[in-house]
């Protein structure tokens, strides 16, 4: 779905790829945390999700269950680039998350790179970072590729 071909070989639609997550984010919590998916590869995908009082903890701090959202909707998101949107669904099966700097305010970056990407499991690490790159959170996530019911 996010591939073309040029002179028969399959190249990857980054684009389309980044429309396709981000207008499938409408009317969800991505659209809630102000998630947008910014950047894809063949292996990765990226997002940014702002820092403001929305997605604060009582303290004024990034609030690790946002964190943790957006680790899973770049994630999930992140495995359509390997299934067949008519034929596959992609569920969250196990997420874990190191918070390890914390933020106020301003902007993180979560981009998720692909580490075992099987026929139906496919294992995601996710960077989440500030505006000068500083590890905020580490995650892994572990996807499951269904077939679609009909």
């Amino acid at each position: 779905m996010i591939n073309f071909t040029k002179n028969n070989v399959m190249m990857f639609d980054r684009e389309k790829m980044l429309q396709l997550c981000n207008d499938w984010s409408k009317n969800t919590l991505m659209n809630t945390l102000d998630i947008v998916y910014t950047d894809a590869g063949e292996d990765f995908l990226t997002a940014t999700m702002p820092v403001n009082p929305r997605v604060h903890q009582p303290m004024g701090l990034l609030h690790g269950g946002a964190t943790v959202a957006l680790a899973e909707s770049v994630g999930s998101a992140a495995s359509l680039m390997f299934v067949n949107p008519e034929k596959q669904e992609v569920r969250g099966i196990e997420i874990s998350a190191n918070h390890l700097k914390s933020k106020r305010e301003g902007m993180v970056t979560a981009t998720a790179k692909i580490i075992h990407k099987g026929a139906s499991i496919h294992l995601w690490e996710i960077r989440i970072v500030d505006e000068e790159g500083k590890l905020i959170s580490l995650c892994k996530l572990t996807n499951m590729v269904l077939s679609r019911r009909q």
